[in-house]
C-alpha cells in the first residue's frame, strides 16, 4: 500500500439520534417504537426540531424540521431540549470509549460522534477491528441504553463515509469499507451534499463545474478545483479519490498550536445571505494583530455556532500551502469552509482562527497575484493600522461597516476582542 493510502483500523462512532434517545432513556421509553421529539415548545410550530427518535425517521421524517412540517396525522410527544443531561451522557460514552482504547487514540468530533483508532489494539484484544466494533457498541447499550452505528474503514474519511451511508443499513450498525470499495461504493454517492465534507452551497458550487457524484468529482482535472477553491479544492478531490492523510493526532496537536483567534456572540440571527460581512470583519481584526506581530498564519479554522435552540454548529480548519496575513486570502478560506459545512440553521456565535503561526519573512506570492500588486495591498494594510493605531479603530472603516448587519463600529468601541 503506497504512502496515499495507508491503512489503518479506524472506527467512526455515532450515537444514533443522539438527543432523541437521551430523553427516551430517562424516561424508560424505546426510541425505536416511540414517536419523540425535542424542541422548544416555547417558539411554537415554527420550531425546529433538533432531533426525533428512529421511530419517527422510519415514517419519512427529517431530523431537523419544523413542528408545522410533520404530517398532522402523525401524533407524537414534545419535550424540550436538555443540553446538560446530553453532555453528561456523551462523557459516559466517551469514558467507554477510553475503557478500550488510550486518549491519543480518540477524536472527538463532536458530542454524538468520534474517531477510535483501533489499529494497536487488536493483537492485545485478539479481534477484527469488526469484532471489536461489535464489542464496544454492545457495551455502549448495556451501559446508557443508546444505541450507535459505526464504520470502519482504512483512514478516517472511509470510516466516517462508510457509517453515514452505509451502517444504517444493517441490523448490528456496522459497515466496513476498504480502498477496494471507492469505485463500487464512494463514487456512486449522489447528490454531492450526502458525502461527508460537502454542504449544499458546495454542492451548488460543484454542479456549476458538472459534478454531480463523488465519482464526476474524483475524475475532475485536480488542478482546476484547486485553482477554483485552493487547498480545498485538492482535499476535495483526495477524498473523492478515498485518500485522507489525517491522523487522529493530528487534531490534538492543533489546539496546543499557537494561534489567533476571535470569537464574536451575535446580537440577532445571521444566515448565509449577512454572515459573510460579519466573517470579513472578524478576519479584518485578525490581520491587524498578524501585522501588528509581523506573524503570518499556515492554518485558517471557522467555527460556527447556531441559535441555542438548535445546541450544535461546527468547527473545521484548513492548512495552508502558503502562508499569509492577507485579509482576502483569509477570508477567502473562511468562506470556502463555511461554504462546505453549513447548514442552513440560524446562527448566533463565529469564531475564526488563525494558526500554525510562524515569523513573516516578506511578502508570500502566488500565481494570481503579482508582487507589485501584494505591496500595494500590504501598503495600504500598514497605512490603515497605522491611522486606527494613531486616531482610534473607527477613524477609518470600510463602506461595508455602515451596513445594518455590520457590527465592526460596535465592536470598536468596545475594549479587547481577541485572544491567545
Amino acid at each position: 500500500m503506497n504512502e496515499l493510502y495507508p491503512k489503518r483500523n479506524i472506527l467512526c462512532i455515532d450515537l444514533k439520534s443522539f438527543f432523541a434517545s437521551c430523553e427516551c432513556v430517562e424516561r424508560h421509553l424505546d426510541p425505536f417504537k416511540v414517536p419523540l421529539v425535542v424542541a422548544n415548545k416555547k417558539q411554537g410550530n415554527g420550531a425546529i426540531t433538533l432531533a426525533i427518535t428512529p421511530y419517527l425517521k422510519a415514517q419519512g421524517i427529517p431530523s431537523r424540521t419544523r413542528l408545522y412540517e410533520i404530517p398532522q396525522n402523525i401524533k407524537y410527544l414534545i419535550v424540550p431540549p436538555r443540553m446538560k443531561l446530553y453532555s453528561m451522557k456523551s462523557k459516559e460514552v466517551v469514558n467507554i470509549y477510553l475503557d478500550f482504547i488510550s486518549e491519543e487514540d480518540l477524536h472527538i468530533y463532536s458530542i454524538d460522534e468520534c474517531f477510535l483508532d483501533v489499529t494497536n489494539y487488536l493483537k492485545m484484544y485478539q479481534k477484527s477491528d469488526y469484532e471489536l466494533a461489535q464489542v464496544i457498541l454492545k457495551t455502549i447499550y448495556e451501559k446508557t441504553g443508546l444505541t450507535a452505528t459505526c464504520g470502519i474503514g482504512p483512514n478516517m474519511l472511509l470510516a466516517k463515509v462508510a457509517m453515514d451511508v452505509e451502517a444504517k443499513k444493517y441490523p448490528n450498525g456496522i459497515a466496513k469499507w476498504t480502498y477496494d470499495d471507492i469505485s463500487t461504493k464512494l463514487w456512486p454517492i449522489t447528490p454531492l451534499s450526502k458525502m461527508w465534507g460537502i454542504g449544499k452551497r458546495m454542492e451548488k458550487n460543484l454542479n456549476n463545474l458538472n459534478i454531480y457524484s463523488i465519482k464526476d468529482l474524483a475524475l475532475y482535472d485536480r488542478g482546476k478545483l484547486k485553482d477554483k477553491f485552493g487547498v480545498i479544492g485538492s482535499e476535495l478531490w483526495n477524498h473523492a479519490n478515498g485518500i485522507d492523510l489525517s491522523k487522529i493526532s493530528d487534531y490534538q496537536n492543533i489546539s496546543k498550536d499557537k494561534s489567533y483567534s476571535h470569537s464574536q456572540v451575535l446580537f440577532k440571527d445571521y444566515n448565509e445571505r449577512n454572515i459573510k460581512l460579519i466573517i470579513e470583519e472578524m478576519v479584518d481584526v485578525l490581520t491587524a494583530r498578524l501585522r501588528e506581530n509581523n506573524k503570518v498564519t499556515t492554518v485558517i479554522g471557522l467555527g460556527i455556532t447556531y441559535s441555542k435552540d438548535i445546541g450544535s454548529g461546527f468547527y473545521h480548519s484548513t492548512k495552508l500551502d502558503v502562508a499569509t496575513d492577507n485579509s482576502k486570502d483569509i477570508a477567502h478560506y473562511c468562506e470556502i469552509i463555511f461554504d462546505r459545512y453549513y447548514e442552513f440553521l440560524p446562527i448566533r456565535k463565529v469564531t475564526v482562527c488563525c494558526g500554525g503561526l510562524e515569523k513573516k519573512e516578506g511578502i508570500q506570492l502566488d500565481l494570481f497575484n503579482s508582487l507589485e500588486s501584494r505591496q500595494k495591498e500590504q501598503q495600504v494594510s500598514l497605512a490603515m493600522d497605522e491611522i486606527k493605531h494613531k486616531y482610534g479603530k473607527n477613524s477609518i472603516i470600510k463602506a461595508s461597516s455602515l451596513l445594518p448587519d455590520s457590527t465592526a463600529i460596535e465592536r470598536n468601541q468596545k475594549i479587547g476582542g481577541h485572544h491567545e
